[in-house]
Parts: C-alpha cells; structure tokens; sequence
C-alpha cells in the first residue's frame, strides 16, 4: 500500500495544511495557531480551569504551559483562583485578549464557512461520520485489539 492510500496520510497532510494556513493568519497579529485555539477555550465569562485546557484541545501538559506563560507575557490572559477551589487556577482573557480571540473566531468561522460551502450537507455529514469512527476507535483502543489479544 503506497503512503497515498493510507487515511492517516490524508489526515496528517491536511492537518499540517490547516496549522499552516491557520500559523498564517495568526502571525498578522502577532500570534500562533495554538495561542488562537486557548483564546477559543476559555470561557470568556467565568474563566477556565488551567487543568481542562489541555484536554480541551489536545494538548500536553508542557506545550501548554509553554504557551499560557507566552500568552501573560502578552497581555492575553491572566491567572486568578478559582472561588470554587481553592487550589485550582481560572485562566481567563484581559481585554486585549477579548479582541485577539475575536480575530481567532473570524479566521476559523471564514475557513469553515469556505469548506461547507464548497461541499453537499451530505459530504459534510460523512466527513463528520468517518471523523467521529476513526475517533472511537482509537478511544475506545480498538485499532490494537487483536494485537494485544495476540500477545
């Protein structure tokens, strides 16, 4: 089987397509893709809790932190404790924050609105459908099953 006609080809190419193109978008303001997507995140009324960040997105634990101190240092976000928990961190959005993830809104809205119009609602719901089995699968560790069974 040639590399083409594998889907995890498919998918990796076109993920590195989309951070490209997003990386694009996001340096006309002084950001990255990932800073774009933690604006997305966080909930802009009541904060988020930093240990749900991570999982929200798909991200480790040392990116994110890499990226959260970047984002301070930016004026993007600031830390405050959690009135609920005493031990957790809210990260929540300062003013200029609010305008960058407005700017991070547009650009994924835009390219969303792009994509769906070039489809049939019936190409986006398979789209939809394959994304979703390929995800239980590896959820639920079922590409391995018969290995592990095996060994």
């Amino acid at each position: 089987m040639k590399a083409e006609e594998t889907i995890d080809f498919h998918i990796r190419r076109t993920w590195h397509a989309i951070a490209r193109m997003y990386n694009e978008q996001a340096s006309q303001h002084g950001g990255t893709m990932s800073t774009g997507f933690v604006l997305l995140h966080i909930d802009i009324n009541q904060g988020t809790p930093s240990t749900k960040l991570g999982p929200l997105m798909g991200m480790e634990p040392h990116s994110l932190s890499r990226t959260l101190k970047t984002m301070e240092e930016k004026d993007l976000i600031y830390r405050k404790k959690d009135p609920t928990d005493g031990r957790g961190v809210l990260i929540c959005l300062t003013e200029y924050g609010m305008e960058k993830r407005e700017a991070a809104k547009a650009s994924v809205l835009k390219f969303n609105n792009v994509v769906f119009n070039k489809l049939s609602e019936d190409q986006a719901r398979t789209f939809f459908k394959v994304m979703r089995t390929i995800n239980e699968l590896i959820d639920n560790k079922s590409v391995y099953l018969d290995a592990k069974k095996n060994s």
